[in-house]
């Protein structure tokens, strides 16, 4: 089964997806694991644009 993904905005007008953003993406993909889940994708989103962490390779 997949998760679709996350998604949430950046305020700041820059869509880079911080370290926390990197880390707790990842903790929330290995918590979904043993569940049969898999996180497919999170987007940030800002006035400038959206970042996918797929998309980066960070996840």
């Amino acid at each position: 089964m997949v998760f679709k993904g996350m998604v949430h905005n950046h305020p700041s007008g820059d869509p880079t997806p911080s370290r926390d953003d990197i880390q707790l993406t990842r903790a929330i993909a290995d918590a979904a694991k043993p569940l049969g889940l898999q996180v497919h994708d999170h987007l940030v989103i800002a006035r400038t644009g959206h970042k996918s962490l797929r998309a980066e390779g960070l996840i």
